[in-house]
C-alpha cells in the first residue's frame, strides 16, 4: 500500500545559515512549502536551489505565520518544521511507514536540542511535540510564543528525533529569553495568575531545577549549567513583566516589542 503523500512546511525569516540543511534533510517529501516573511539575506535561493516553493507574507506573529504555510501545503499530511531543525536520514522510511493507512490524526516527533557548544546529553530528557499531523484535523494553538500544533483526534509517536539548532550562543539565548518572556505577557495578561511577587521570588529556582536535574540537563556540564540559568531567568522574566504590566495599570500592554523577529 502506497503512503500518504507529505508536504513540509517552514517558516524563515533570514535563515540562510541553516535553511540549506533543513531542506536537504526533506529531500524525500513530495512537497516543501517555505513561508518567509521578508528576508534580505539568501534564504530565497537557498530555499528555490532545494525545491521549494517559496511564498513571501508580512509576518502575522508565530502561530499565525505557520497556519497559513499550512494552509499552503498541497497535501493532506503536514510535517511541520522549524527552519534550524533537521531530520536524521533514517526519517524519510520511518515517516513513509507511518502514513501508510494511518489510523491516527497526527504523530509526536521527539527534539534533541543543540545547547551552546554540543549536544544535550544523550540521557538527557528530549522535548515532544506534534509535528506529522492531518492537516484537516488539526490547526496551531494560537498562542504569541510556545505555540502547538492541536489535534482533533488520536496521536501517536513516532521514532524520529528532529535535531534543533537553535541558538548557538548565549547571547542569542538570553535575546530570545527577553522577547519570548514579553510575548507571553501578551498572552497572559488577560488571565493574569495570582501571587505574582511570590511567584517571582521562588519560580526561577523551580525552573531551574525541572530543567537542569530532572530533565537531565547537568550531564552536559557547563553547558547545561548556563543554559539552566538563561532558563530560570526567563522564568523571572515572564512573571516580572507580568507583575510591571499590573503596577502600570496595563497601559504598556501593545507596545511594540524592542527585539528583532527571528523565526526559531
Amino acid at each position: 500500500m502506497r503512503a500518504e503523500p507529505l508536504s513540509v512546511v517552514f517558516t524563515t525569516f533570514n535563515n540562510a545559515d541553516t535553511i540549506g540543511a533543513c531542506l536537504a534533510s526533506v529531500a524525500f517529501a513530495d512537497d516543501v512549502v517555505v513561508l518567509d516573511s521578508g528576508s534580505t539575506d539568501a534564504t530565497h535561493d537557498i530555499a528555490a536551489s532545494h525545491g521549494a516553493r517559496v511564498e513571501v507574507r508580512p509576518f502575522a506573529g508565530y502561530s499565525a505565520q505557520k497556519q497559513a504555510a499550512i494552509d499552503l501545503a498541497r497535501h493532506r499530511w503536514v510535517l511541520l518544521l522549524d527552519s534550524d531543525e533537521s531530520l536524521p536520514a533514517a526519517a524519510a522510511a520511518r515517516i513513509e511507514a507511518a502514513l501508510t493507512a494511518p489510523t491516527v490524526a497526527g504523530f509526536v516527533l521527539l527534539r534533541r536540542e543543540w545547547v551552546f557548544w554540543r549536544w544535550q546529553a544523550d540521557r538527557a530528557r528530549m522535548n515532544h511535540y506534534v509535528r506529522l499531523f492531518d492537516r484537516t484535523r488539526a490547526r496551531m494553538s494560537g498562542h504569541e510564543v510556545h505555540e502547538s500544533v492541536v489535534v482533533d483526534g488520536p496521536v501517536g509517536r513516532l521514532d524520529v528525533v528532529i535535531d534543533h539548532y537553535g541558538e548557538r550562543d548565549i547571547e542569542g539565548r538570553v535575546a530570545k529569553a527577553n522577547a519570548y518572556s514579553s510575548l507571553q505577557v501578551r498572552d497572559r495578561h488577560a488571565r493574569t495568575p495570582a501571587f505574582l511577587r511570590t511567584r517571582m521570588v521562588m519560580y526561577p529556582t523551580v525552573a531551574f531545577a525541572r530543567y537542569y536535574f530532572w530533565r537531565g540537563h547537568w550531564r552536559a556540564g557547563w553547558a547545561g549549567f548556563v543554559a539552566a540559568r538563561v532558563h530560570a531567568f526567563y522564568a523571572f522574566l515572564k512573571y516580572a513583566k507580568l507583575y510591571e504590566l499590573r503596577r502600570s495599570g496595563g497601559q504598556r500592554e501593545g507596545r511594540p516589542l524592542d527585539t528583532e523577529r527571528r523565526e526559531k
